[in-house]
């Protein structure tokens, strides 16, 4: 990310109100488009939900925690998070 002086860019007004907060700091503006989410582009996101209906059609057909814990090298306290959240 490339720093700008306000002073540049800003109408003079706008930049006297914003030394009225910080005088000399930085500061940072978030974009004005919404921010995507998370592993909306790595595919993350699709790839945990597909895993996670997996393990709930396991364990309704009869799989144990404990044998999808070891299977998907995951916490017994995170299979049943999945399975009954």
């Amino acid at each position: 990310m490339k720093y700008q002086n306000a002073a540049e860019i800003l109408p003079e007004r706008l930049l006297k109100e914003l030394q009225i907060y910080l005088d000399g700091g930085l500061l940072y503006v978030p974009r004005a488009s919404s921010k995507k989410d998370w592993g909306a582009d790595s595919g993350s996101r699709a790839f945990y939900r597909e895993r996670n209906q997996e393990i709930k059609v396991l364990y309704q057909g009869g799989a144990s925690i404990e044998t999808l814990a070891k299977r998907y090298r995951l916490a017994d306290s995170t299979i049943k998070k999945i399975i009954y959240g």
